[in-house]
């Protein structure tokens, strides 16, 4: 019982701080909000476990959706959740002690949702929905190589962030 309580309150509040930061950081764009979100991903997979990293993971698409954050276009969202979900994965299962493991693992993490977003929106959706061409251009230029910067942005400042949460956590 103890340990589901605990699970649902941190992962309660990941969620809460995901969606305070998308709110609070909308007006910075895809870069600013893109690194806020994976950087909560990251501290909440590293520090919450799998389960709560691919809750907030998975939900995360949808309240930015809700907000008015990214794209409004709910078939694209799905496809952002399974890019989050294979950042949150792979980080959890390959993030080590040493410092070498951690940098590979969120460079392989990074990649990774980059290109499942990047196949999944800028190839797939993009070419089965009934899009515009500038809605495709926006699409392919938001599904792209900003994916890649805002995941290792976020990802390397939840690198710096998680040890101190863990050594408070110790305490």
């Amino acid at each position: 019982m103890k340990n589901n309580t605990l699970w649902l309150v941190q992962t309660a509040l990941m969620i809460a701080l995901l969606v305070v930061s998308q709110a609070v950081t909308k007006a910075g764009g895809q870069f600013v909000t893109g690194s806020c979100v994976n950087a909560v991903l990251a501290v909440t997979v590293l520090t919450c476990g799998m389960a709560s990293g691919l809750t907030v993971a998975l939900i995360s698409p949808f309240m930015a959706f809700v907000l008015g954050i990214g794209p409004q276009l709910i078939y694209i969202v799905p496809a952002i959740a399974v890019g989050n979900a294979v950042f949150v994965v792979l980080l959890h299962l390959l993030y080590k002690e040493k410092i070498i493991s951690r940098v590979i693992a969120l460079l392989v993490s990074a990649t990774a949702k980059f290109t499942a977003l990047y196949l999944l929106v800028s190839v797939l959706l993009c070419n089965v929905l009934p899009l515009k061409p500038p809605q495709i251009a926006t699409f392919q230029a938001m599904f792209s190589w900003p994916q890649l910067v805002t995941a290792l942005i976020g990802g390397a400042a939840a690198m710096v962030i998680v040890p101190a949460i863990k050594k408070g956590i110790r305490k």
